[in-house]
């Protein structure tokens, strides 16, 4: 009998979901919100139920009455919503109450600082509370406490932006919440792992590129990492004490850390989900581990431990005002072998505030690490 997924949410992101579960010979069932911008995966799944994706409870009994097998999502809104699904019906997921934790950045800084996790000193500004300027020092980022791509974040310098870029990041937050965390200079890189019954599998470590200050928009991923293997082995040790604070025993996450210049780890935050921009394209790429299908059979009860056949490097650029001299490449991608996918999105190219501003991209495979500067 045909295993059955549940993917909540429908927008593009969860097509990977959906074409590994075709391959699979998976039924899948997508939940979503039936309104324009919602929908984009409706015509290719093989159910559509139009339900909120905040109706956890409408899901839940939905998902009981089709006997779903699994439930997955590359959403962090969707978090708490798959962990309320799986632990309903008693497949691989999170507990729902960790898992609000989870998709809360405050949250699960608290949960970090419980147990020893190493991250940046931080504090929280409510919509309508007052906070305490004095304690802060400058120069601090601002950001939604429930929100990713880059979406509200910025750099602030002094009191005077302060209030501003709460207020945005306060705007932009679900729960009208803006995270005020110290600011750690440094390299960026982002882990990804596969967590299984409270064990985690390191997959892969990228170097992140972003735009800078202010808003540290991400502009590019390169795996493997260059970092020297000492701070690589750090980078694990930190993500997996922070997913362990957490309570994340079931899932593919994305662990995103600062390097100082004196070698030091910093969590910046835990994604309780597969990681977004093309992660399991690199992921393929550079090691031969399908990282969707390794998702989605630890969702339906069959996981198995990866393992990684191929020794390559991949990545993944965007495109915006910033990183203009990409156009050319993409529109000319037949000319380079080694670019294996390129696409302009978008024919206006902004300055990158956020992932939602970018224009385009391009994905490469090599024998070394890319660069078109």
């Amino acid at each position: 009998m045909k295993k059955k997924l549940a993917i909540i949410r429908a927008d593009d992101a969860q097509m990977p979901f959906i074409e590994k579960a075709r391959e699979m010979g998976i039924e899948t069932h997508c939940f979503s919100w039936d309104k324009e911008g919602a929908v984009f995966c409706k015509p290719f799944a093989d159910y559509f139920h139009p339900i909120s994706i905040l109706e956890k409870e409408q899901i839940l009994e939905k998902c009981k009455e089709i006997k779903i097998d699994g439930v997955v999502s590359k959403s962090d809104n969707a978090v708490p919503t798959v962990a309320f699904v799986a632990q309903g019906i008693g497949i691989p997921g999170n507990n729902y109450e960790d898992a609000l934790i989870m998709s809360n950045k405050y949250k699960a800084r608290i949960a970090f600082f419980k147990n020893g996790v190493n991250s940046p000193n931080f504090t929280i500004a409510k919509e309508g509370e007052d906070i305490d300027i004095k304690e802060i020092k400058f120069p601090v980022i601002v950001k939604p406490t429930d929100r990713s791509a880059s979406i509200g974040i910025k750099k602030v310098d002094n009191e005077t932006e302060l209030q501003e870029a709460i207020q945005r990041a306060q705007k932009l937050s679900f729960a009208r919440e803006a995270l005020i965390e110290e600011f750690i200079t440094g390299s960026e890189a982002t882990l990804d792992m596969i967590t299984f019954q409270g064990k985690h599998y390191p997959i892969i470590i990228s170097d992140t590129e972003t735009t800078g200050a202010p808003y540290f928009t991400k502009i590019g991923y390169h795996q493997p990492s260059l970092l020297n293997p000492e701070i690589q082995e750090k980078i694990i040790v930190e993500a997996k004490k922070a997913l362990t604070a957490l309570k994340f025993n079931n899932g593919a996450s994305d662990t995103e850390v600062i390097v100082t210049k004196s070698g030091e780890v910093k969590v910046i935050e835990i994604n309780p989900r597969m990681g977004g921009d093309a992660t399991e394209h690199l992921v393929r790429l550079s090691t031969g581990y399908d990282f969707a299908k390794g998702a989605l059979k630890l969702a339906i009860g069959q996981f198995e431990v990866p393992e990684f056949p191929l020794k390559k490097y991949s990545g993944v650029c965007f495109l915006g005002k910033e990183t203009e001299y990409l156009k050319s490449i993409i529109e000319n991608k037949e000319n380079d072998p080694e670019i294996i996918i390129a696409k302009i999105e978008k024919k206006e190219l902004k300055y990158l505030q956020c992932g939602v501003d970018r224009s385009g991209y391009l994905i490469y495979q090599s024998d070394r690490k890319r660069s078109w500067k």
